[in-house]
């Protein structure tokens, strides 16, 4: 099981948001790539990072802070949010992202996410982002006619590396993961999944690498690590004691 930190930009600076609202947003540093940093110098190994602006504006606008974290950090990165076309993932991907998420651009343009598989295998992941059970879009700022299941349907074969659910009812207010519906939909499908919202402590990374919900494949975390609900090295230290005992 993986865990990623988030860090969320708006207007250059790290942020996290109540729900998705933009109008909610607590700041929590003026400088991302230092706040990156030392999430790596804690020991995570694979970083999360959404362009807020740019989910909202359908194209980046962050790039100077994306940049930035970039040049200052040596783990792998995903990175989702206003990536609507080709030309932005090979640009993102050039500048030395490890994976690019299409969130929108997977409901709107689900082709899209089978030629970006084709083109660049491995390094494209989908973000499903739902509320009331529909997935939303642009932002989360509106509605599809979508279900999760409809979603995944499309792309089981197009060679997606991971699948990023996020229950946007839980996001960002630590009331923990929805791990029973991040549960079925791992079990429908061969792609990963990774959790996302809510996650709000210690017994969230315990439920998750028990055997009901060892099926998700990993989670990400904003919120809690930020206001210290989640000790990074606690998590980490039980993830890898867990991973050892796999073996």
């Amino acid at each position: 099981m993986k865990l990623f930190p988030a860090i969320d930009l708006k207007d250059g600076q790290c942020v996290r948001l109540v729900q998705g609202d933009m109008d909610q947003a607590t700041v929590f540093s003026d400088t991302p790539h230092e706040q990156a940093k030392s999430f790596e110098d804690a020991g995570f190994d694979y970083l999360h990072i959404v362009d807020l602006n740019g989910a909202f504006e359908g194209e980046p606008v962050n790039g100077q802070a994306i940049e930035q974290i970039l040049a200052n950090v040596s783990m792998a990165t995903q990175l989702g949010g206003g990536i609507r076309d080709l030309k932005t993932i090979a640009m993102w991907l050039e500048k030395g992202i490890s994976r690019v998420i299409l969130g929108t651009a997977a409901v709107e343009n689900p082709e899209l996410v089978h030629e970006a598989c084709r083109e660049f295998p491995g390094r494209v992941a989908v973000g499903l982002d739902a509320k009331n059970g529909l997935v939303a879009v642009r932002g989360w700022a509106e509605s599809s006619t979508l279900t999760l299941a409809d979603m995944t349907l499309r792309f089981n074969d197009a060679g997606v590396a991971a699948i990023i659910f996020t229950d946007i009812d839980r996001d960002g207010i630590l009331t923990g993961l929805n791990l029973e519906a991040t549960a079925r939909l791992a079990k429908s499908t061969s792609i990963p999944i990774i959790a996302s919202g809510g996650l709000s402590s210690l017994e969230d990374i315990r439920s998750l690498l028990s055997p009901e919900f060892n099926m998700i494949h990993g989670a990400i975390t904003g919120r809690a690590l930020y206001d210290g609900k989640l000790n990074a090295a606690e998590a980490l230290s039980l993830i890898s004691a867990h991973e050892k005992q796999e073996l």
